[in-house]
C-alpha cells in the first residue's frame, strides 16, 4: 500500500548528490514509485524526484494535469531546443520561487517501472517540468540557476 512520504528540503545533503541508476526493476521499486506518486499528490505537486523523498536513485514521477501521470526510471536529456523563461517553484524550496530559464522542447528516453525502455519528446511547461525533476537527478536545485528569486506571498 503507497503511502506518503516525508519530502526532504533544502539543506538536507541528499539533494546535492547525483542519483544513482536504478539497476533492479523489482517490488522495491516498484514501492518507491507508489510512494512517490501518493507523496507528490498529496503535496499539490506536479513532479518530484526520488531525492526529494530522501532516496538517491534516478527515478521522477511528473504529471503536469495535461498530458497525465508519468514515472520516468533513469531519464536522459537526448536533445533541448529553444529557450523559455518562467517561474518555477520546488517542494523541496517551500515559500519561494525564481525566473528559471529551460529549453523549450526536449528529447529523452527513460525506462518504465519494469525496465522497457521509452522515448518522449515535451514541449513548454511539460518540458519544464521534467527538466526541473531531472535536474535533481544531479543534485541541483532550481535556485541554482534562477535569474531572479519571487517570493510567495502566502
Amino acid at each position: 500500500m503507497a503511502q506518503v512520504r516525508q519530502i526532504v528540503l533544502e539543506g538536507d545533503p541528499v539533494l546535492r548528490r547525483q542519483a544513482a541508476e536504478v539497476r533492479r526493476f523489482n517490488p522495491v521499486l516498484h514501492k518507491l514509485l507508489d510512494d512517490m506518486k501518493y507523496t507528490m499528490y498529496d503535496a499539490g505537486g506536479v513532479g518530484l524526484a526520488a531525492p526529494q523523498v530522501g532516496i538517491s536513485k534516478r527515478a521522477i514521477v511528473v504529471d503536469d494535469r495535461e498530458n497525465g501521470f508519468l514515472e520516468l526510471v533513469n531519464p536522459l536529456v537526448t536533445f533541448r531546443q529553444g529557450e523559455e523563461e518562467d517561474v518555477e517553484y520546488c517542494l523541496s524550496v517551500p515559500r519561494c520561487g525564481g525566473l528559471v530559464k529551460r529549453a523549450a522542447k526536449i528529447g529523452l528516453t527513460y525506462q518504465d517501472r519494469f525496465g522497457e525502455k521509452h522515448d518522449l519528446e515535451a514541449e513548454d511547461f511539460f518540458a519544464r517540468v521534467l527538466q526541473h525533476e531531472i535536474d535533481h537527478l544531479f543534485g541541483r536545485l532550481f535556485v541554482d540557476i534562477m535569474t531572479e528569486e519571487v517570493k510567495d506571498e502566502a
